[in-house]
């Protein structure tokens, strides 16, 4: 870790689209923001309707039998060797890092580690594959930055959200003083330790209410939901949202 992605050797013309739970259920306005942004872009975006969990919830919690189980449906939902774009850290370091991991002494190793070479977290594809130009077409605003644990220390993306904002005209980007520190979400972790993970996101909280920013974006949904909870419990008068959601209304009628 991490994983250090390369780009794809030529431009694709056709990608996959992978959900993720929370953004079928929760959030789903995120991830047709990034399936969009794509398409702007050029590209084919396939979705398949088969898909479904990556699996992480099981193999965190050592159900690590049922965790391949589930990677095997997706190996058989995503066949064909385009690249696979998901629009959360998390769950892309799931299928990139991990599956190699979880299927090290499996007979079908070899398909588990050609699946993970094509699994690409979004902005990151956006920045070094697409190379994508922004044109601002918003008011000004100023915004702070959310990463998750496992996009910086799995997928190694940490600035590639950053320099995607920062191309925008009329956005300021305030630094999170707390950037690398977990929310408190952690999946199983905050219902096991509901007490650590509230004083955690709290800490959360206060750094980004700190920046003074309008609104603060994030690019995984497990962390959206916790500090966005927390921060409807607490009153905070900030905005926050999936940062696909905000590019596209940013830069809508390109």
């Amino acid at each position: 870790m991490p994983a250090n992605p390369t780009p794809p050797a030529e431009r694709p013309h056709t990608v996959y689209y992978f959900g993720t739970c929370l953004v079928d259920l929760f959030y789903p306005e995120a991830g047709l923001a990034g399936m969009e942004l794509l398409r702007r872009e050029g590209l084919r975006v396939v979705f398949p309707q088969d898909q479904s969990c990556c699996g992480q919830p099981a193999r965190n919690t050592g159900l690590f039998e049922e965790a391949r189980a589930v990677a095997r449906t997706q190996f058989r939902a995503f066949p064909e060797p385009w690249p696979i774009i998901v629009p959360s850290g998390s769950c892309a370091g799931m299928m990139r890092v991990h599956y190699p991991q979880l299927f090290a002494d499996e007979p079908d190793r070899a398909e588990a580690e050609a699946f993970a070479a094509r699994v690409y977290e979004l902005t990151w594809f956006l920045v070094h594959a697409l190379d994508v130009r922004l044109r601002d077409t918003g008011e000004p605003v100023r915004v702070t930055w959310h990463p998750s644990c496992h996009s910086m220390r799995e997928m190694g993306v940490t600035d590639e959200p950053k320099r995607l904002l920062r191309s925008l005209a009329n956005v300021e980007l305030v630094e999170n003083p707390r950037e690398r520190e977990c929310c408190g979400f952690g999946g199983t972790f905050s219902v096991r330790q509901p007490e650590v993970s509230g004083a955690m996101v709290a800490d959360k909280i206060a750094a980004v209410s700190a920046t003074g920013a309008a609104e603060m974006l994030t690019g995984d949904c497990g962390c959206l939901m916790n500090i966005d909870g927390a921060m409807s419990k607490a009153g905070t008068p900030m905005g926050r949202r999936h940062i696909a959601e905000f590019l596209m209304e940013r830069c809508h009628g390109r």
